[in-house]
C-alpha cells in the first residue's frame, strides 16, 4: 500500500483515479479546491482543500506522501487557445514549483497527466507510438510537452522519478461540458438541452476515445510496478471519426442530432489513434468498455441531470 496524493483529484479524470487507487488498497489524499462538492465516491479519502497557486497549501499537502499524481490543469485547450500566455503563467510555472516542492518533500515518484492526442501533432497515418517525435501545434499541448521536459530535468538534476501518461480522449460520467473540453459530454449536454451540436469540418477527424473508468484503472495499475519507461500512451488504440461518433450517439439516445457544420480550426489535429503496445507489454491487457456502452452510461447521467 502506498501513500498517494492526487492533485486535482476532485476533477473528472482525477476523481476516477482516486476511486481506482482506493480500490487497489492505497492510502489516498486529494488536493483540490472542492468548489463544486465531492466528485469521487470512495470513502476513507483525506480531502485537502487548497489552491494550486498557493505555495504553503501545496507544501503542506505534499508532506508525508510517497507518490504524487499531478492531474490538475488550470486551463483547457479552448482557454489556452484564447490566451497562450495563460498556460505559461499558470500550468507551466506552477508545475515547476510543484516539482521543486516534491523534491523537498522526498516524493518517490511523480505521475503526470499529459495529453495523448494534441502533443503528437500531425503524424503519418496509423497509430502513434511513444517513439514518435512530438510536434504540438496548440498552446495547451505545447504546455504539456514543456512540463514533460521539466520532469526529465528534475529526474536528472534531483533524482525525482517520474512518469508521464499521454492520455487520449477520456469520456464518461462526471465530465462537465461547460469547460469546453470533451466532444462527447458537449454533444450529449446539447442534445439533452435540445440544442444543435457543432461539428468541426466534414466529420472525418479521428479520435481515440477511452471510457474514463478504464483509463483510471490503467493509470492506477502502474503504481503496483516499477515502470521501465518515462512515458506511456493511455488510450483504447481504436479510432472513430466524429461522423461515426454522431451516429453512435443517435443510435444510443434514439434521437437524431441537429448538426451544425463549421470550419475546422487550424490547430485541430486530423487523426489521433494511440499505439498502446508499450503499456500492454509491461502491465498486461485490459478489456475496454465499448464506445456505445460508454456513451449509454454517460447519457444516463446527462439525461438524469436534466430530468
Amino acid at each position: 500500500m502506498a501513500k498517494c496524493l492526487v492533485v486535482g483529484g476532485n476533477g473528472f479524470l482525477g476523481s476516477w483515479l482516486v476511486d481506482a487507487l482506493v480500490d487497489q488498497g492505497h492510502e489516498v489524499s486529494v488536493f483540490d479546491r472542492f468548489s463544486s462538492g465531492q466528485s469521487y465516491i470512495s470513502t476513507g479519502v483525506r480531502a485537502i482543500v487548497g489552491d494550486f497557486m498557493n505555495h504553503a497549501h501545496v507544501r503542506a499537502a505534499l508532506s508525508g506522501q510517497e507518490y504524487l499524481f499531478h492531474f490538475l490543469s488550470a486551463t483547457t485547450p479552448a482557454t489556452a487557445e484564447d490566451d497562450p500566455t495563460i498556460d505559461i503563467r499558470t500550468n507551466i510555472a506552477s508545475s515547476v514549483e510543484l516539482l521543486e516542492f516534491a523534491v523537498e518533500a522526498g516524493i518517490s515518484r511523480v505521475f503526470f497527466a499529459s495529453t495523448g492526442g494534441a502533443i503528437y501533432g500531425e503524424q503519418a497515418p496509423g497509430s502513434i507510438s511513444e517513439l514518435a517525435l512530438p510536434a504540438p501545434i496548440s498552446p495547451y499541448a505545447i504546455g504539456k510537452l514543456a512540463i514533460e521536459g521539466y520532469l526529465r530535468y528534475f529526474q536528472k538534476k534531483h533524482g525525482l522519478n517520474s512518469v508521464a501518461f499521454r492520455i487520449s480522449n477520456p469520456y464518461g460520467p462526471r465530465q462537465k461540458s461547460n469547460n469546453k473540453q470533451g466532444v462527447i459530454p458537449i454533444f450529449l449536454n446539447n442534445l439533452a438541452a435540445g440544442r444543435s451540436v457543432v461539428q468541426y469540418g466534414d466529420g472525418s477527424m479521428v479520435r481515440d476515445f477511452i471510457y474514463v473508468e478504464d483509463a483510471a484503472k490503467l493509470l492506477a495499475n502502474v503504481v503496483n510496478y516499477e515502470p521501465r519507461h518515462p512515458v506511456y500512451n493511455i488510450g483504447s488504440g481504436e479510432g472513430h471519426t466524429i461522423a461515426e461518433l454522431i451516429g453512435v450517439i443517435s443510435q444510443v439516445t434514439e434521437v437524431e442530432l441537429d448538426v451544425q457544420v463549421v470550419p475546422q480550426p487550424s490547430t485541430f489535429v486530423d487523426r489521433v489513434v494511440l499505439d498502446t503496445s508499450r503499456y500492454r507489454a509491461e502491465f498486461g491487457e485490459q478489456q475496454f468498455v465499448p464506445l456505445s456502452e460508454g456513451i449509454r452510461r454517460t447519457w444516463l447521467e446527462t439525461a438524469g441531470k436534466r430530468a
